[in-house]
């Protein structure tokens, strides 16, 4: 099994970057569709619009990408065994975050899907910056490999 893995491996680490990549682009994403939801006025034909929007969005985008993000990350990490060293965890941990997230971000499209607006648009825009820090620090730790 190893030895497939690692003929296979510059394969699954390209597409595990691809599906980073897939997953990010969802996650900046969803938080600007909420404010342009909460823009719109409650139950009219433009709200309706923007919950199917995020819909779609979760379904075809976000939700496939965590999983094939997950699957694949920790099958490379186990290749080259990352699970023991400290720079992994500390990535492990803010994926882990981003992962939870991306299930508060699918909570709260449920939320306005109901109608229920928690949130401003400012307060929206400022999470819209979690994935972005969360992404650059776990690019240094997977390239600069500092502990």
């Amino acid at each position: 099994m190893t030895e497939i893995l690692s003929v296979l491996y510059i394969w699954l680490k390209s597409a595990h970057i691809i599906f980073v990549i897939f997953w990010m682009a969802g996650l900046f994403m969803i938080p600007r569709f909420f404010v342009y939801h909460q823009e719109s006025a409650e139950g009219s034909e433009e709200a309706a619009k923007w919950v199917d929007r995020e819909s779609k969005l979760i379904k075809i985008i976000l939700n496939p990408s965590i999983i094939v993000v997950w699957v694949l990350g920790l099958v490379l990490a186990w290749n080259i065994g990352a699970m023991a060293q400290g720079w992994f965890h500390a990535k492990l941990l803010l994926v882990l975050g981003l992962s939870a997230y991306h299930g508060w971000t699918v909570g709260y499209a449920k939320k306005l899907a109901r109608g229920e607006r928690q949130l401003t648009g400012k307060q929206l825009r400022l999470l819209n910056e979690v994935p972005g820090i969360a992404s650059a620090i776990i690019v240094i730790l997977v390239v600069a490999k500092p502990f």
